[in-house]
C-alpha cells in the first residue's frame, strides 16, 4: 500500500524494564528459518558458500535483468551441491515467451532439484515478451506441472509507485485467490524495508483486507557504501541503479544504517505479542555484504548480542 511518509505511524511497544532475557528469546525466534539472498556473480566469486552459511539454508538467486538466466541455473545447482535450498527468481517483464519459461523451470528443476520460486514482475518498464505480471506465470500452470507447491510472491509495505494503492490491492486480493483455489503455498516476500512501525501498518491493513497469505519480511544486511559500490559493479551499473533508485529514501538509509538491529527487535517484539501477526520470518537482502550478514546473523542467532538500555534495538 503506498504510505504519507508524513503521516503519524502506530505507536510500537516500549522497552519494559527487565524484560531484556524475553527479548532476546523472541529475536533468536524470530531470525529461525531466515532466508538470504545471493548473485550469480557473486556466488562465483566464492570458494565455497558453505564458509559462510550454514547448510539447509534456504538461498534465493537473483536474477537480474539483462543477465544470462544459465548463470542462474548453475548457481542453483552449485547450492543443491553444496547442501544448501536453492530458490530462483524468475521476472514475469524479463520473460520473453511461454516456451522460455518453461525450459528455464525444467532446468532449475531437473538439474538443481528445485521445489520453490520467488515470481515477480521485475524491474523492466517494458516487457520483452508477453508477461507483464507474476499471476500471468502463475496461471500458466507451468509451475504445478514441474512440481513447484511453494511460491513466493512480491509484498509492498512501503507501496510501489509504478503499480499505485489500488493495483496493489487487486493483484494481493488475486493472488490469495490463487491460494485458494490451488494447492500452491503461496507466501509474501517483501521488498527491503527500515521502518518497523509502516511494516506492522501494512500487515494490519492486508490483514483486514483479507490477505491470508504469510509474510517474509525483507531485511537489508549489513551492508556499507562499500557494499553498495560493489553490489552495483557485480550486477551491472544500470540493473543495479534501476534496483537501488526505484526507493531513493531507503538507499539513503542503507548508506547510513549498518546494521538491522532496531528493525529486527521490532518486529520480533510484534510477532510474539499478536498472535494474528502475518509475519512468518526474516529473509535479508546482503547487497554485496553477505559474509558480513551471515557472521551478523550466526552471533545474533546463538545469543551472542547485548540489548541496548532503551530496548528498541542491540549490539553484536
Amino acid at each position: 500500500m503506498a504510505r504519507n511518509p508524513l503521516a503519524k505511524q502506530p505507536e510500537l511497544p516500549g522497552a519494559v524494564p527487565g524484560d531484556a532475557p524475553a527479548v532476546k528469546r523472541q529475536i533468536i525466534s524470530f531470525l529461525e528459518g531466515f532466508s538470504i539472498e545471493i548473485m550469480p556473480r557473486a556466488a562465483a566469486q566464492m570458494a565455497s558458500v558453505r564458509d559462510h552459511l550454514q547448510p539447509e539454508t534456504k538461498v534465493y538467486v537473483t536474477f537480474v535483468s539483462g543477465s544470462d538466466f544459465a548463470d542462474v541455473i548453475a548457481t542453483a545447482k552449485r547450492l543443491r551441491q553444496e547442501g544448501f535450498n536453492p530458490v530462483p527468481h524468475f521476472a514475469a517483464r524479463g520473460i520473453a515467451s511461454r516456451e522460455q519459461f518453461e525450459e528455464q523451470l525444467k532446468r532449475v528443476c531437473t538439474e538443481a532439484g528445485v521445489d520453490e520460486v520467488l515470481v515477480i514482475g521485475g524491474d523492466l518498464g517494458k516487457p520483452v515478451g508477453q508477461f507483464h505480471c507474476s499471476m500471468q506465470l502463475l496461471e500458466t500452470g507451468l509451475l504445478d506441472k514441474y512440481g513447484i507447491r511453494r511460491i513466493g510472491v512480491a509484498g509492498h509495505p512501503e507501496g510501489n509507485r509504478d503499480i499505485g494503492e489500488a493495483g496493489l490491492g487487486e493483484a494481493l486480493a488475486q493472488k490469495n485467490d490463487f491460494a485458494r483455489r490451488t494447492e500452491a503455498e503461496i507466501y509474501i516476500m517483501t521488498q527491503f524495508c527500515f521502518e518497523p512501525a509502516a511494516i506492522i501498518a501494512w500487515d494490519k491493513t492486508i490483514r483486514a483486507q483479507g490477505n491470508k497469505l504469510p509474510i517474509h519480511v525483507g531485511v537489508p544486511g549489513t551492508t556499507t557504501v562499500k557494499s553498495l559500490i560493489g553490489y552495483a559493479r557485480t550486477c551491472g551499473i544500470g540493473p543495479s541503479l534501476r534496483v537501488l533508485t526505484r526507493n531513493l529514501d531507503n538507499v539513503a538509509k542503507l548508506a547510513r544504517i549498518s546494521t538491522p538491529d532496531r528493525l529486527v527487535t521490532e518486529l520480533a517484539r510484534y510477532k510474539a505479542a499478536d498472535s494474528g501477526c502475518g509475519i512468518r520470518q526474516a529473509h535479508f537482502y546482503p547487497f554485496g555484504a553477505l559474509a558480513r550478514t551471515a557472521r551478523w546473523l550466526d552471533a545474533v542467532r546463538h545469543g551472542n548480542f547485548t540489548m541496548r538500555a532503551d530496548g528498541k534495538g542491540f549490539t553484536v
